[in-house]
């Protein structure tokens, strides 16, 4: 008997949740496919982003000083600044890693990888666009999966050189001696942390009031005055009205403020916002249609408009990281068949690899203050721990809230070394329902950044005896 489709479920895109919900589709005995465009898989968290700003940033801290801390640690001062190939020179070995592990992943589970730009014919029928020719494919299920881009230069096109945006840093010839970040969301402050590491002198335009409105405001300040330390300067509530390049030699990035500021800098990194990779589906022939940038609206079970037909990861809009994009594939993989599963947790772990770097997993100050719940807080700090002071970040500040009423975990909230890491302690506690007591009970290794969360619980305790 002919199948009535070439395969159950395709994934347009071999990101995190492409992959995954090809994968889960497979491992539950249904025929599955992934199509990727781009030069390898994995998508642009592979190429692009998240994986290779990661191994930038490693590079950084090992020529700076372990933790970046090196004024802290004298035995590990850096010679001189370090190059743009220095760099980048690992970038393309931990890519070629990954690419192989995902790659065998795909095949271990007999997913098959049809590479090509796809695009709709009809709800089911998918043409894949590749050098050797167009081909068809139809399925039962569709995840879209395609990602996300950066947003347009205004006024001048990105060359990768003078005018960047956040997909052509890894191939940057040169280290510029100043630059202009435009937008300080999480990629603008993750690149001008790294960049402000290695001595460039960095100018951080953002049109809102404060950076990272989403995080806790503490642990914001907290960031901000660090990178002022490096002679990061900010321009907040300030807008670009006009980028452009100078003529003659050197070539110089300008740019016009709408307060009418000036900027000067030898390279400017175009990071305010992203727009979603729709533009080549031909929406409309599967009867769908994105928003003005570009993403897809679904439901609980990551389902679109059409029935059969789902999008996860970024595609979707917040939260854009790629471990809930990689859950949100599975999810959309097992309502596809019929499959139970239980929802994303709630509280997932939110990660921001500046210099230094933050995390946070449950709701910040603010917010809970908003919602009239009463909590708690109990602090630590590195240059209490005596792993801090081992490692040389006497800055790393650890927060935790707690319900004043049945001391439930609430949140943790974390800005220095290891902070991304450490996170996951607190995530564990707090789906489990735990609370104040658990920390207050439990022996932590010695020297370790764990100690935070006894320091810091015995920190909130003290308060809410008192």
């Amino acid at each position: 008997m002919v199948p009535e489709y070439d395969f159950d479920l395709v994934s347009i895109g071999s990101g995190p949740a492409g992959q995954r919900a090809a994968v889960q589709a497979a491992k539950l005995g249904r025929r599955a496919a992934v199509v990727e465009k781009r030069r390898c898989v994995g998508g642009m968290c592979i190429d692009t982003g998240t994986i290779p700003s990661k191994t930038i940033r490693e590079a950084i801290l090992a020529y700076t000083g372990v933790t970046g801390r090196a004024e802290r640690l004298p035995w590990t001062r850096p010679a001189g600044r370090p190059t743009a190939a220095q760099l980048l020179a690992g970038v393309e070995t931990v890519i070629s890693r990954e690419i192989e592990v995902i790659e065998q992943q795909l095949r271990r589970n007999d997913v098959t990888l049809l590479q090509g730009e796809a695009s709709f014919l009809d709800p089911h029928t998918l043409a894949i666009h590749a050098e050797t020719g167009v081909r068809r494919v139809t399925a039962r299920h569709v995840v879209i999966a395609v990602g996300t881009r950066p947003a347009p230069t205004p006024g001048v096109e990105a060359d990768g050189e003078i005018v960047l945006n956040s997909d052509q840093l890894v191939n940057l010839k040169q280290l510029p001696r100043a630059l202009a970040v435009v937008g300080a969301g999480v990629i603008g402050i993750e690149y001008a942390s790294m960049f402000a590491a290695v001595g460039v002198q960095v100018t951080l335009v953002e049109r809102r009031e404060r950076p990272l409105e989403f995080l806790d405001r503490e642990i914001v300040d907290e960031l901000m005055h660090q990178l002022r330390q490096r002679n990061v300067t900010f321009r907040l509530g300030e807008s670009v009205d006009t980028l452009a390049v100078s003529e003659g030699s050197p070539r110089r990035a300008v740019l016009n403020l709408e307060s009418g500021k000036r900027l000067v800098a030898d390279a400017v990194l175009f990071s305010a916002g992203r727009v979603a990779a729709t533009e080549s589906l031909d929406l409309a022939a599967a009867g769908l249609s994105a928003d003005a940038r570009g993403r897809l609206q679904v439901d609980e079970a990551f389902r679109t408009a059409v029935p059969h037909i789902f999008a996860a990861g970024d595609v979707i809009g917040y939260p854009s990281l790629a471990a809930t994009s990689s859950e949100q594939g599975r999810l959309a993989a097992c309502q596809a068949f019929g499959i139970e599963a239980r929802p994303m947790a709630r509280h997932f772990p939110i990660g921001i690899y500046a210099i230094p770097e933050i995390s946070m997993v449950g709701p910040p100050e603010h917010e809970l203050t908003a919602a009239r719940v009463p909590y708690e807080t109990g602090v630590a700090r590195y240059r209490e721990i005596a792993r801090g002071q081992i490692l040389g970040d006497g800055s790393g500040f650890f927060k935790m809230l707690f319900h004043r009423e049945d001391r439930r975990l609430l949140a943790v909230h974390c800005l220095g070394t290891g902070a991304t890491e450490l996170v996951h302690v607190g995530q564990a506690v707090l789906g489990l329902g735990g609370g104040l007591d658990y920390f207050l009970e439990t022996v932590f290794n010695y020297p370790t950044l764990a100690e935070c969360y006894k320091v810091a619980a015995l920190d909130a305790s003290n308060k809410l005896r008192g």
